[in-house]
């Protein structure tokens, strides 16, 4: 692929955790501001490959140990993926290099592979910035959640005897009311030029490959349907192909998002200026939205517009 590919992945939350640190609550920095991690929005994409029977490498899976359920580690998975007996006895890194290659989610996102002597580095042709909430009136919501069975655990009384719980116990669930989370990710095929030179399979990034992380990229955070995660969805991409020596800074800082009195509000005329200055050196400009909930100001030359749940052009 003789190209560069600038963009952005915007996700919508409503009453919802698209990431939630260890304390349950949605991530944030120190000022308070609301992120979502790259991990959030790579995870929903491997779990859609892994579904549809392609390779992904790194994704948990599970197997019984003396009667338990525990989680394979890299090598055991690296073993059952690629059809290999044991790691220990492949000698040829050169192989092994080519199997994580054809691994989905190596290929666009690299790896850090460290097992039986096999010591790999790759950075990945596509690379992913934290998301942000661009929304400014996201609120975090708590609710408790009575479960159905009690505590089977005896506790100390009042009266210093030990006794049997009464009452069922009570959980809690955290959600964001509304958020709308902006990922920026550039695309670049030449990160893998060296293991190309080097003869390794599987190392040069097609446009087949672009395509199919464009088509999971739109539509992976609404297919990823989990409790805290019902709620979450793809409401906004942007790809921008240019020349395979134009570098462009972040979108996601010419981006902004407000509520309007229907619809919401997606504004990226600023980072249309930016684009239309370098017009002769960008090859295609397509841009998914949702019309039914988002109006989208832009002005982008010869931008593409398409209905992110429809796929059609707008």
């Amino acid at each position: 692929m003789d190209k560069r590919v600038y963009g952005v992945l915007g996700i919508s939350s409503i009453m919802a955790n698209w990431n939630a640190d260890f304390s349950g609550n949605p991530k944030t920095v120190e000022n308070g501001d609301i992120y979502g991690s790259d991990k959030a929005l790579k995870y929903p994409m491997k779990k859609m490959w892994n579904d549809e029977g392609k390779k992904v490498l790194y994704i948990k899976s599970m197997r019984f140990s003396d009667g338990a359920l525990i989680p394979k580690t890299l090598k055991e998975r690296y073993e059952e993926l690629f059809e290999v007996d044991d790691l220990k006895d492949c000698k040829d890194s050169k192989e092994v290099l080519g199997n994580l290659m054809s691994a989905v989610d190596v290929k666009n996102f690299g790896a850090t592979f460290a097992e039986a002597k096999n010591n790999f580095s790759i950075t990945g042709a596509v690379q992913f910035g934290q998301g942000f909430n661009k929304y400014s009136d996201t609120s975090i919501e708590e609710q408790n959640i009575l479960s159905p069975f009690r505590d089977g655990k005896k506790k100390e009384g009042d009266n210093g005897k030990s006794e049997e719980a009464r009452n069922t116990t009570l959980g809690t669930k955290i959600v964001c009311d509304e958020a709308h989370y902006f990922y920026p990710f550039v695309i670049n095929p030449l990160a893998y030029k060296e293991m190309q030179e080097l003869g390794i399979k599987n190392s040069e990034y097609t446009q087949e490959d672009y395509e199919n992380f464009k088509r999971t990229a739109i539509v992976s955070a609404t297919a990823f349907a989990t409790n805290s995660k019902e709620g979450c969805e793809n409401e906004f991409a942007i790809f921008v192909e240019t020349d395979a020596k134009l570098y462009l800074p972040n979108f996601t800082e010419y981006i902004t998002f407000e509520k309007g009195e229907e619809l919401n509000i997606i504004n990226i005329s600023k980072l249309s200026e930016i684009l239309n200055e370098v017009a002769d050196r960008i090859k295609d400009v397509e841009i998914y939205y949702n019309p039914y909930t988002t109006e989208l100001i832009s002005g982008i030359n010869n931008e593409k517009r398409y209905n992110i749940v429809t796929q059609k052009e707008v």
